[in-house]
């Protein structure tokens, strides 16, 4: 028992324990891509801003059939491939390095797969925690997943950034894959049995059918449909202006790597203080009372971004402004994870996430996009207070009413949603 809470049990132990490696290990490995891109390959703006935009929006494409096949699979081997996949796809950028054969094409190739990969891992996950978790114990055991996400936040770039300087740029792409190594490892530890699902006689022939029915079962439901929505766009124009914070806060603004890397990893703390509470304060709210409340909250912030200026005042009001953002992010992820889940059919968990995660990474590119012609029209600061107008907005697409009670502790199935 944690705080009075049921505990998860050792099986997810075992999952939380490769959850954590592999955060970790892409924690280390923050910016090794267009680090390499830009100390290596020398290349330009543009050619490092397609590996994020087109790496994942290829990415995602591909991982669109490979939910209904994972549907209708047992997910703790789905899992263990991924893993194994993202590995090799890793470990032959260290080795095309040594050969002296790295090339942009390759490292495009790397970021489509392990995009792909990622959100099938990230789906079959979900299914796997839902059947291993008792439902009493899915809150405590989200939360535990989301602390691991911001801590690996605040160590794992400074860490990678010393073990660049002291082994070169490709060792943080190596300790990368060998995360993923230790969470396969982690996953196969799991002893409960998993029994395959069974697809109905009557579904077998439709395979156009289970590509779309991911996108189907959201937009027909009246509790999905207006999160997604939410969810998609708020999380859409945050990650577009992070580009443009970069080069506002690293040009005009003078201020020094070191110091934009503190303005981010110290308020990842925030995301540690919102997990912990985000358990108890569904049992004492509601989770759809707390629903609301965060998801509000947490799109007040960026707004202020715009009045960002040079010096250490500037600085402190970055990172007052994230922290608060992602504080709120820390309350919030949890409860809108076990609202999506529980509110999802078993048989239909794979392919709503991966159609959900498909389309977050297709709108998060095309933003980023659209705000980086932006800036270059209106400037980066106006584009940041653009963005930050929009997103005060985005609460009314939040769902007022919740189906059903809304009970404190009904024992809400809580699912890892993983940018």
């Amino acid at each position: 028992m944690a705080g009075g809470r049921p505990a998860p049990g050792r099986d997810f132990g075992w999952l939380w324990a490769a959850y954590g490696a592999s955060a970790l290990g892409t924690g280390l490995a923050f910016s090794a891509f267009p680090l390499l891109a830009i100390t290596v390959l020398h290349q330009g703006a543009a050619e490092v801003a397609s590996l994020a935009a087109v790496g994942a929006a290829v990415g995602a494409a591909v991982a669109v059939p490979l939910g209904p096949w994972v549907e209708f699979r047992r997910k703790r081997p789905v899992m263990i491939a991924m893993d194994l996949v993202r590995c090799a796809a890793l470990l032959s950028v260290p080795v095309a390095y040594a050969l002296d054969r790295l090339g942009l094409a390759q490292l495009l190739l790397v970021s489509v797969v392990v995009a792909a990969a990622d959100i099938t891992f990230g789906a079959a996950a979900g299914a796997c925690l839902k059947a291993l978790v008792r439902p009493e114990a899915m809150v405590t055991a989200q939360a535990r997943l989301e602390s691991t996400t911001w801590t690996a936040t605040v160590v794992g770039p400074p860490l990678g950034g010393a073990l660049i300087a002291l082994l070169g740029p490709v060792a943080t792409v190596a300790a990368d894959a060998v995360s993923y190594l230790l969470s396969a490892a982690g996953i196969r530890a799991i002893r409960g049995r998993e029994p395959r699902p069974q697809r109905e006689k009557r579904e077998k022939s439709a395979r156009f059918g289970d590509l779309v029915e991911g996108w189907r079962h959201i937009l027909a439901h009246p509790l999905l449909r207006p999160l997604f929505l939410h969810t998609v766009l708020v999380n859409g124009l945050i990650m577009a202006t992070a580009p443009l914070l970069a080069v506002l806060m690293l040009g005009p603004l003078g201020f020094t790597p070191w110091q934009y890397g503190l303005a981010f990893a110290v308020p990842c703390v925030g995301g540690l203080v919102g997990a912990r509470l985000a358990p108890g304060l569904v049992e004492r709210f509601g989770r759809h009372r707390v629903l609301l409340v965060a998801g509000t909250l947490r799109v007040c912030w960026p707004v202020g971004l715009v009045f960002v200026r040079p010096g250490v005042g500037g600085l402190l009001l970055v990172m007052a402004v994230e922290l608060a953002l992602i504080t709120c992010i820390g309350v919030f992820n949890p409860v809108f994870a076990a609202h999506r889940l529980r509110v999802t059919e078993t048989g239909r968990v794979v392919r709503t996430l991966t159609a959900w995660s498909v389309t977050g990474k297709a709108v998060t590119a095309s933003l980023t996009a659209l705000w980086g012609l932006l800036a270059g029209l209106i400037g980066a600061r106006e584009a940041i207070g653009l963005a930050g107008v929009l997103l005060l907005a985005t609460p009314l697409l939040l769902p007022r009413h919740e189906a059903g009670t809304d009970a404190r502790a009904d024992g809400v199935r809580v699912l890892q949603d993983t940018p």
